[in-house]
């Protein structure tokens, strides 16, 4: 049986970098794999997944209204599928998490999700929700906060480094908006000690 995967972290803990290795392992074995990114994230271009270490592949890009498992199904009759893997996943809307379950159960093809679990004001994300929900394996990927302890909130930032608690929940950025910090400087709002 195929599963659904989901790993989630706050962001800067490697979830591109481990999503572009696994694909390269498929790959070193023969294998084909289909990498599916979000629309709405273009910082590493249009159809691309780059990690902060500098790893990138292609990807196919995809809208909030694109149909997930009739993509991966047209993609796996011309090229057998071993492996599905999604960047991004936080963006995916609910239908695309259960589109992502028939990939698995009824296509049969194994789909491995990597995602920010919660946004800049603490709440789930639709895609992660669904994803903790209807994911057969839940991973959670660590990385720190400037204290030392395990982060796992994400602040969002103005251009002086000050906390923003209000605002669209998806705004696209990286370092320069967003860091990762432990439950107690989220609350704070401390993005440095």
């Amino acid at each position: 049986m195929s599963k659904v995967y989901f790993y989630y972290s706050a962001m800067n803990a490697g979830k591109s970098t481990i999503l572009l290795q696994s694909s390269y392992n498929y790959r070193e074995r023969g294998m084909n794999t289909l990498l599916l990114c979000p629309a709405l994230d273009t910082r590493a271009g249009v159809g691309q997944i780059r990690s902060r270490i500098g790893l990138e592949a292609g990807a196919t890009s995809f809208a909030v209204d694109a149909d997930l498992l009739e993509l991966t199904r047209e993609v796996h009759a011309r090229t057998p599928l071993a492996c599905v893997l999604v960047d991004e996943a936080q963006f995916l809307t609910s239908a695309q998490v259960y589109q992502l379950t028939e990939i698995a159960d009824v296509l049969r093809i194994p789909v491995l999700a990597y995602g920010i679990r919660t946004d800049f004001q603490g709440n789930l994300f639709e895609g992660s929700q669904r994803l903790l929900a209807l994911a057969d394996n839940l991973i959670e990927l660590k990385t720190i906060c400037h204290c030392g302890r395990k982060a796992t909130m994400v602040l969002r930032v103005d251009a002086s480094g000050r906390a923003v608690r209000e605002g669209a929940q998806i705004e696209i950025g990286g370092n320069d908006r967003y860091v990762s910090v432990c439950r107690r400087h989220f609350k704070e709002g401390r993005a440095l000690s």
